[in-house]
């Protein structure tokens, strides 16, 4: 039997300039399921992202998706791409083997963790103050630089993961130190700083953007501390739900928030187009 990709539309390009097309999956010319692909929006023309594939139960457990995603390799590849993304919920576990199966790699992952109704409370010694607008010039510099070589390391050539910093602090950050609905937090233990929070009031939730204890100062707490200030100013600002990214490969990260309550939501994957 013959897998193919039987487009279902003319190629589509968005007012961002990305691309996408849908397909049929077909086999011997009979449809037994979907996929859509398109070009990433975060880093152009250079990075396909295959937004959905579906097959058709009667057609699950045969092989079609490997094969369909392997077409959609080729497709790409012809549209010049150099890598292709995935994202898979948590539970979707016929998705979780597919990409393990094709040689994806794990970059990064959405946890989120309920909240209740009182805000916890700091351990002895540490309180949060704003950032100041010159602590804030600074921490935005080094945050975009970090922020940029967590791309690189993870597969993106250099020039798209600089664009793709320049391009989400601009969009997330339009007026700075006083855009909306951004807070930035410095932690301070016994008078002296320790770190530094980024949290976004979204309608529905509050999202961790940056969490980070200073260099002369990791090893001793202050990263669970500032998840708890993380915690305390969502339910002060009325969100039920704290969520964040963690990159791969961050093990303590991951551990302390496991350790807090927090549950993967999504993972993202990505393979190199050789």
């Amino acid at each position: 039997m013959t897998t193919t990709l039987r487009p279902t539309e003319p190629l589509q390009r968005a007012a961002d300039g990305t691309r996408s097309r849908r397909y049929q999956v077909c086999v011997n010319s009979r449809p037994v399921g979907a996929i859509h692909l398109g070009t990433s929006a975060a880093f152009g023309d250079a990075v396909a992202v295959i937004h959905r594939l579906r097959i058709d139960e009667p057609d699950r457990r045969r092989g079609r998706g490997t094969v369909a995603a392997l077409a959609a390799e080729e497709i790409v590849r012809g549209w010049g791409c150099r890598q292709i993304e995935a994202n898979v919920a948590a539970d979707a576990e016929a998705g979780l083997r597919l990409t393990q199966a094709l040689g994806y790699v794990l970059r990064n992952r959405s946890m989120t963790k309920p909240l209740g109704t009182a805000p916890p409370a700091l351990p002895p010694g540490s309180r949060a103050r704003p950032m100041t607008r010159d602590e804030f010039d600074a921490w935005h510099l080094h945050e975009s630089e970090q922020y940029a070589r967590t791309w690189i390391e993870r597969g993106m050539p250099e020039a798209e993961a600089y664009a793709k910093a320049r391009g989400d602090h601009e969009m997330l950050l339009p007026h700075g130190l006083d855009t909306e609905n951004m807070l930035f937090s410095v932690l301070e233990h016994e008078g002296e700083r320790v770190g530094v929070l980024w949290l976004a009031l979204r309608e529905d939730r509050a999202y961790v953007f940056d969490v980070e204890a200073d260099a002369a100062h990791r090893g001793r707490g202050h990263g669970r501390t500032l998840m708890l200030l993380a915690e305390a100013q969502a339910i002060a600002a009325g969100r039920p739900l704290l969520g964040l990214n963690v990159f791969a490969g961050n093990t303590a990260a991951e551990r302390l928030y496991e350790s807090l309550g927090y549950a993967t939501t999504r993972y993202a994957f990505y393979k190199p187009l050789l």
